[in-house]
């Protein structure tokens, strides 16, 4: 059985464009508060928190290992 945390996606504004930037990482609330990213409501998902490494963040290759539940 998963156990699912809440995610957020870290962004970036693009300061020639001001357009919203995906930095590639995604984690969870305390991780981005601890790391001095500012957390955007909108952007929250949930995950297994088998796919959370150490720091708080989604490993992509932990998401790869484990099978994934069929509501995602």
């Amino acid at each position: 059985m998963f156990n699912f945390i809440e995610v957020f996606d870290v962004i970036r504004v693009e300061p020639s464009t001001g357009a919203s930037v995906w930095t590639g990482l995604t984690g969870t609330r305390t991780a981005l508060k601890r790391d001095g990213h500012m957390i955007d409501p909108k952007a929250m998902a949930y995950c297994p928190i088998e796919w959370l490494d150490e720091r708080g963040y989604l490993d992509v290759e932990r998401a790869r290992q484990h099978p994934r539940p069929s509501s995602i």
